[in-house]
């Protein structure tokens, strides 16, 4: 089992950047593929990036592509969002997770286990 705490959150301008962190517990973090997901009140839990186990390969939400990155550091045990060009529509409760088996999953579906979310929000 794994634990995940998010941390990096806020209140930016619009343009401005956020990096988003998210600690695990325990010693297998690298055994594990990660995903962000991103929820806004009144609307559904949606994916905005995903890595493998080892870093290698990612994927994205057409909405961030190009201006969000994400990364991990498995001596760490962390994995990254990088945020930049932010809009107001980024405005969310930003989620990591962990997927044991799935690797760039883009459905919650596919992943194990979550974070308690961090807020950022985007001023016009």
């Amino acid at each position: 089992q794994v634990q995940l705490v998010e941390s990096g959150g806020g209140l930016v301008q619009a343009g401005g950047s956020l990096r988003l962190s998210c600690a695990a517990s325990g010693r297998t973090f690298s055994s594990y593929a990660m995903g962000w997901f991103r929820q806004a009140p009144g609307k559904e839990r949606e994916f905005v990036a995903a890595i493998t186990w080892s870093g290698g390969s990612t994927n994205y939400a057409d909405s961030v592509k190009g201006r969000f990155t994400i990364s991990r550091d498995n001596a760490k045990n962390t994995v990254y969002l990088q945020m930049n060009s932010l809009k107001p529509e980024d405005t969310a409760v930003y989620y990591c997770a962990a997927s044991r088996v799935v690797a760039l999953s883009t459905t919650p579906y596919g992943y194990d286990y979550w974070g308690q979310g961090t807020q950022v929000t985007v001023s016009s």
